[in-house]
Formats: C-alpha cells, sequence, structure tokens
C-alpha cells in the first residue's frame, strides 16, 4: 500500500467522487481511478460501489476511512519531527461535531489555530450520532470529537467549551401562550421529533413524558437538521438550539421552556495518541478556556 493511494481514497470520500478528488489534488481523474483500483486489487475488497458516475462507501471502504486517516496524522507527525527546527507545524487536525455544536466556540477555536499554524489544514466534520463521539476517537476517524455531554470514554479527556439551551420553536402564525412553556404542559401542536438512542432527544423526551402531555407527532426525523426547514414549511413546531432557531427568529415563533432546557458541550480527546498537531490545538484550548474564565 502507497501512501499515495491512502490520500486519494481519503480525496474521493472527502470530495465525495473521483471528479472532485481530481480537482482537490491537481491530477487527472483516471490517475485516481486507477490508483483506487491497484488499492482494492491490493487489499482484495472492494472499497466503493459504482453507481452511474457515483462513487458510494462499501463496509469495507467505511471501516477504513478512520484507519487511513490516523495513517495520514501518523505521517504528518514524522514530518513535524523532522521539522522541528523550521518551529513551523505542518500537517492536518481531524474534528468531528456534531451539527448543533459546531458553530461558535468551535469556529473561533478554528480560527486562532488557522491564524497561528497557517500550515496546518483542518477537516471539520459531522458527528450525526453524538452517542459515537469516544468511539470515533478510538476509530481513528478523528483526533476530537465535539458533542453534548456526558461523553463516553475513560480514555478520553474532556474540556467544556459552552452550553446551549433549548427552546420551542413554531411555524409563523401558530397560537402559543406567551412567555415560558413547560415542557410537561406543551400546547397541542403537531411537533417535529428526533428519534430517541441521543443524549438530549432522551432527556427531552423524558421531560415530556414525565409531564403526561405529550403533543401530536407530525414528523419523526433522523434528519436533525431539517426540524428547522420543517417549521418554516409549516409541518409543526420542534425543540431547537436557540443558536439555530435565531437564525430565522423573524419567520418563526420562538418560546423559553420551563424549566429552562440546558446543557454543556464539549470537546474531547486522548491525551495519550496526540499527534504534534493536537497537542498544539489542545494547548490553544486550554489558553482559550482559561481567558474566558478569567
Amino acid at each position: 500500500m502507497e501512501l499515495r493511494q491512502v490520500e486519494y481514497f481519503l480525496a474521493v470520500v472527502e470530495n465525495q467522487g473521483i471528479g472532485g478528488a481530481a480537482t482537490a489534488l491537481g491530477v487527472a481523474q483516471p490517475t485516481v481511478s486507477q490508483a483506487l483500483r491497484a488499492l482494492e486489487r491490493e487489499l482484495g475488497v472492494q472499497l466503493f460501489h459504482r453507481i452511474g458516475r457515483g462513487m458510494v462507501l462499501s463496509a469495507a471502504g467505511r471501516t477504513m476511512v478512520g484507519p487511513a486517516r490516523q495513517i495520514i496524522r501518523d505521517v504528518d507527525a514524522v514530518g513535524d519531527l523532522l521539522a522541528a527546527e523550521e518551529d513551523e507545524l505542518t500537517g492536518h487536525l481531524d474534528l468531528l461535531a456534531s451539527p448543533a455544536t459546531a458553530v461558535g466556540p468551535v469556529v473561533d477555536l478554528i480560527a486562532r489555530f488557522r491564524a497561528a499554524y497557517p500550515r496546518v489544514s483542518v477537516r471539520l466534520g459531522e458527528l450525526r450520532d453524538e452517542t459515537r463521539a469516544a468511539s470515533s476517537i478510538e476509530d481513528g476517524h478523528c483526533e476530537f470529537a465535539v458533542a453534548h455531554l456526558p461523553i463516553a470514554g475513560d480514555a478520553l479527556e474532556v474540556i467544556v467549551l459552552g452550553e446551549q439551551e433549548y427552546v420551542l420553536v413554531y411555524p409563523e402564525g401558530t397560537e402559543v401562550p406567551d412567555g415560558r412553556i413547560p415542557l410537561g404542559n406543551l400546547p397541542t401542536v403537531p411537533m417535529v421529533f428526533v428519534p430517541r438512542g441521543q443524549s438530549v432527544a432522551d432527556e427531552l423526551e423524558e421531560a415530556i413524558r414525565v409531564g403526561g402531555v405529550r403533543p401530536p407527532l407530525a414528523v419523526l426525523s433522523e434528519h436533525r437538521e431539517e426540524r428547522l426547514p420543517m417549521v418554516l414549511a409549516g409541518i409543526g413546531g420542534t425543540l431547537l438550539e436557540r443558536s439555530m432557531a435565531e437564525t430565522a427568529a423573524d419567520r418563526v415563533i420562538i418560546r423559553e421552556t420551563e424549566p429552562r432546557f440546558v446543557r454543556p458541550f464539549a470537546i474531547a480527546f486522548d491525551p495519550a495518541s496526540l499527534s504534534p498537531v493536537g497537542q498544539a490545538f489542545v494547548e490553544l484550548i486550554r489558553a482559550q478556556v482559561d481567558t474566558s474564565t478569567e
């Protein structure tokens, strides 16, 4: 297996196809295709399903993503050690963040890090299931994961970055009471919910269930990012992070809950396996957190 093949494999994953990968890498499409096929022959597995002009990861391909990213980080770490005299950090920083947490402090940290280390490239991926934050780090998919607490994982260190308040959001024109609305006594307005199995969703579901008054279900959506568009389309109300709800404050009705539903979010990492880039990022995080608490 050649490093170039691993880089081409990840480029296809990140750019969702050979065409985008070739453009990003600055090579011809046949070069990427040939490298991928050679890698598949060497490994004896099919990494992608070719569907028309599209490329979809196979089960083997999904399994390889994490180790492939770890290989790139390890190679970068060796390069950083050899170039230590230059005192200029290079390489890649891999983060995964749930959609609701990939704003505010996270963006600010990335901006500060890029300003300090302009030769380091950053990949901010989506953590769709917050319960997989620890396994995403352990399997090599990322060095850092940002999610709401709690984040499982005995070997992980966790640094709290901030907190988010969840609010009720209803379509414009919906008749709802003024002021705070009790979670246990929600108006009988159809709602858009996400499935149980994610920590915040489970807590909200429990708070509503204990109250004994459950509003009618309009949509149960696994696509969390579609909740606000569904409210805007008039399908129903939902519970949403305030930061996201306020992006459409002029087109929706926002109500705080009683009690207030606030949850901290944090960044997690394994301190024993950090790359030089990861170590520099942790130092920046600590400095940022210390400054904000003074």
